[in-house]
Parts: structure tokens; C-alpha cells; sequence
């Protein structure tokens, strides 16, 4: 009787510690996923944000109000930011496409600032005049920084298009030849905020 007390106290020791083992696993399994969900959430970095805070003081830009575009997150996520200068929070955001640079197969994206590259241009922008163009309503860019300084002549303007959705893709999403496009929407939000400023509205895309 006694060897097989003996064995029973083993075979729970061993259970024991397997489902211990388990246990830890599973406890930290939620807080990786809860880390790196926290890392995919959006966050701009307060820096950031007084810098464009600065930027709109000095050139008479739109200082309630600013459109930053955070390029290093995944087409599929809303990485296109409209946010409270004066409260530095976020008020909205949607999808964005970025362009393809000739490179189909990639789907990260690249930057150039080259006539013809069809890649997206880092920097900051201008945010100019409203026009109906192929894709129907349409703002002129203009680029403020040696790395997006060809966007007018490249026709990179901000629209919308059918090929974008209003809500997260896990696959990502549709690319343009360099223009930051959104949905439909989504560009319904953003008009009323151009047209009701007084002041230019600064777009910053950055990486």
C-alpha cells in the first residue's frame, strides 16, 4: 500500500507541476498579445504633435486641427489621423493607401519624391485648394519639405476611391500611384474640416 501511496503522491506532483507550468504560459500569453495589441494602437508621440503644434503657429496654419498620416503601420490599420492640436487627442481617423512604387509585390511601403515613382512622399503638406477630378472631389497638395517638394507637379492630391473601406482589413488595402487616398466617407469627414477652416490645414505623413 505504501509504494503505491508513494506513486500517487508522484503522479500528482508531476500534474501539479505540468499544470503549473501551463498556467504560466497562459498568463503570459495575454499580457504579449495585450503588449504588442498596445503597440499596434495608435499613439503619436507627444513630440510630434507639438511640433506640428509649432509648425502651424509659425506659417499661419490651422492651429485647432492637423491630419497626420503614420506611415509605418500597416495599410489594413487606420493610420490617418485627424487630431486636437489645442488638446493633443485624437478626433478621428481611416484607412490610407500609400503608393506602389512600380513594385506590385511589395506591401510595404517606399518613399520617393521622384516625378514618376508612384511612391508616396514623405513630409509635411499643405492642404490646397478643392477641385472635382477623375475621382471626384479632390484637394491639391503641396509639398513643404525637400522630400515631398515635387507632389504638385506629381498630381499627388488628397481623394477618395471605391477600393478603400471604411473599416480595418486585415490584409491590407488597395495602393495608389502616390496620392494618400481614403474612402469615401472618410473623406466626407476630412471636407468638412478643410472647408470650414480658415486657415490651411497641415497634412504631415511621416515614418
Amino acid at each position: 500500500m505504501k509504494p503505491l501511496l508513494i506513486g500517487f503522491c508522484v503522479f500528482l506532483s508531476v500534474l501539479q507541476s505540468c499544470t503549473s507550468g501551463n498556467n504560466n504560459t497562459n498568463e503570459q500569453k495575454p499580457e504579449e498579445e495585450a503588449s504588442s495589441t498596445q503597440s499596434n494602437e495608435h499613439r503619436i508621440k507627444k513630440e510630434r504633435l507639438h511640433e506640428a503644434r509649432e509648425f502651424c503657429l509659425e506659417n499661419s496654419y490651422n492651429t485647432s486641427v492637423a491630419f497626420l498620416s503614420d506611415m509605418s503601420m500597416r495599410s489594413g490599420r487606420k493610420r490617418f489621423f485627424i487630431v486636437d492640436l489645442e488638446r493633443d487627442s485624437l478626433i478621428g481617423k481611416g484607412l490610407v493607401t500609400h503608393g506602389h512604387c512600380q513594385n506590385y509585390a511589395a506591401r510595404k511601403p517606399s518613399f520617393s519624391n521622384e516625378v514618376g515613382s508612384n511612391c508616396t512622399s514623405l513630409g509635411k503638406y499643405k492642404v490646397g485648394y478643392k477641385y472635382e477630378g477623375r475621382f471626384g472631389t479632390a484637394y491639391k497638395l503641396h509639398g513643404l519639405e525637400t522630400t515631398n517638394s515635387n507632389a504638385f507637379e506629381r498630381f499627388v492630391v488628397l481623394h477618395a476611391h471605391d477600393c478603400v473601406p471604411q473599416s480595418e482589413a486585415m490584409f491590407g488595402i488597395c495602393r495608389s500611384e502616390g496620392c494618400p487616398t481614403v474612402s469615401p466617407d472618410f473623406l466626407s469627414e476630412l471636407e468638412t474640416i478643410i472647408d470650414r477652416s480658415e486657415k490651411p490645414v497641415l497634412l504631415w505623413i511621416y515614418n
